[in-house]
């Protein structure tokens, strides 16, 4: 056996300064990678010496992976060639757009842990509006209040837990649960950075939806991105232009009559359970009957059917017994689904979407939805200033949106609530609970995944034996088994 590193994302500095310091060459691209990879299926040469001879050859390279990914449709192929993008300066509003992408890499400036100052975007359609002033004016109050709420913050989570004020390791938390409870105020046309990782396929795609957006910020990371892509790998980024699919479908399902008399949002209990696997248990319980016997699964459901509660509890027992809390449960669980409506804020939307092995949809954000009032905020005697800047930008939130097409939601805030669909499988929805019911957790996600496991445990009490936040996994885990688990939470 070989085992060879063949590549390593490099700084872009790095590879200039090696370009510039030695004999010019034409290999220094992901494309060759691509290109070598492709032949694998049919050339019986080994793996080291088709990347040779695709860097080689770096033309006929580019030319293989047209034919390979365009005309022959593998376009997997593409999947190779790895891109690392710095954004920054970009709204937080155009950023949560960007991270819709499920297939790619994101770490982003978070508002939880860096205080903020007065950086937000001014978009061109703002500036087109001749609604700018306006805008600014609501901006910068939003933006005052987040420095008063952040002032009277700071001191309050210090007096109200005295012990962790004590403890300096700890006092950075305190600091971030002022920062965090502060920015509900600030917009979502607040200035952002990001890290994106994306190969190329995946890129290739967002570039063709970004062609089809009319949000103009979109448009002009769409035009950098792919500028700066295909300069360096121009074989493998070609169906980038618009289309009637990403450009209109979505405008005439709203325009349908089916939906003209939903535009309204209706009131409902913000955490809805709407639909789940029906008899879950049972087939979890088929699942594993299914990986470990040479039975159909059809014949394995009917077994599992006929089984006693105490005897399908066991199979899952058996299949959860050696699992720490780092551990995810077996892929049988994704067999059973499990689908939320939810009516979260804009700050809480921003940790959900980061579950991008779940199915989520939403609705544009609107003021009619309401807003979300962190605790703090009232327990502070902030509320009456808090929902003052509210009401202002909920009016200029209603003028911008007369006269524009699009971009009025630029204003709105962190507090603003939308409403969205989101799918899970119980596998997913485990990984969900350890992360956002843990102790650590966002107090707004905490209390949301509490409420959704509290309402999955209904549907499915087995599959669920041991959901919960990763803190509380020994005392779960001890109440089914009784035992801990050998390994505790950090």
């Amino acid at each position: 056996m070989r085992v060879i590193l063949a590549g390593y994302n490099v700084d872009s500095t790095v590879i200039d300064e090696l370009k510039k310091n030695s004999p010019g060459r034409g290999d220094v691209t992901p494309e060759t990678l691509s290109a070598s990879y492709a032949r694998i299926s049919r050339d019986p040469r080994s793996v080291d010496q088709l990347r040779s001879a695709a860097r080689a050859e770096v033309k006929k390279a580019r030319r293989s992976n047209q034919t390979i990914i365009f005309k022959m449709g593998h376009h997997s192929v593409a999947e190779h060639a790895v891109f690392n993008f710095d954004v920054i300066g970009m709204s937080r509003l155009a950023i949560e757009k960007i991270e819709k992408f499920r297939l790619c890499s994101y770490t982003e400036k978070s508002q939880r842990y860096i205080k903020l100052k007065d950086d937000f975007v001014v978009p061109q359609e703002i500036k087109k509006s001749g609604k700018t002033q306006d805008f600014i004016k609501v901006i910068r109050e939003q933006n005052r209040q987040y420095q008063k709420l952040y002032e009277k913050l700071r001191p309050y989570f210090y007096q109200k837990y005295p012990d962790m004020a004590l403890d300096k390791k700890k006092q950075s938390v305190l600091d971030g649960w002022a920062k965090e409870d502060a920015r509900y105020i600030v917009s979502l046309a607040t200035e952002g950075q990001l890290g994106m990782t994306i190969n190329a396929r995946n890129l290739e795609l967002m570039i063709r939806r970004f062609s089809s957006k009319k949000l103009e910020e979109l448009k002009e990371f769409n035009q950098k991105i792919y500028t700066l892509a295909k300069e360096v790998a121009p074989s493998i980024i070609l169906f980038t232009e618009p289309n009637d699919f990403d450009g209109k479908t979505y405008q005439e399902l709203r325009d349908l009559k089916e939906a003209s008399d939903l535009t309204k949002p209706g009131k409902s209990n913000p955490v809805c359970l709407v639909d789940s696997t029906p008899d879950a248990d049972i087939k979890v319980v088929a699942a594993f009957l299914h990986t470990v016997s040479g039975g159909s699964f059809q014949h394995c459901l009917q077994r599992a059917r006929g089984l006693s509660d105490e005897k399908r509890k066991k199979v899952i027992k058996t299949a959860l017994y050696y699992m720490e809390f780092f551990d995810a449960v077996p892929r049988e669980f994704e067999y059973v689904d499990l689908t939320f409506d939810l009516i979260v804020s804009a700050t809480c939307f921003a940790q959900l979407k980061r579950h991008r092995m779940a199915t989520l949809t939403s609705q544009k954000y609107n003021p009619e939805v309401g807003v979300t009032i962190p605790p703090s905020v009232k327990e502070v005697g902030c509320e009456h200033g808090f929902m003052d800047v509210i009401q202002k930008t909920d009016q200029v939130y209603m003028e911008l949106k007369d006269c524009m097409e699009t971009g009025a939601e630029y204003v709105l805030t962190n507090a603003h609530q939308r409403r969205v669909l989101l799918k899970m499988n119980a596998r997913e929805f485990y990984h969900f609970s350890r992360l956002r019911e843990d102790a650590t957790a966002q107090w707004e996600i905490r209390r949301l995944a509490q409420q959704m496991s509290e309402q999955a445990k209904k549907v499915m009490p087995l599959t669920m034996m041991l959901i919960g936040g990763k803190d509380q996994y020994p005392e779960i885990y001890k109440s089914v088994f009784g035992r801990s688990p050998k390994l505790k939470p950090p």
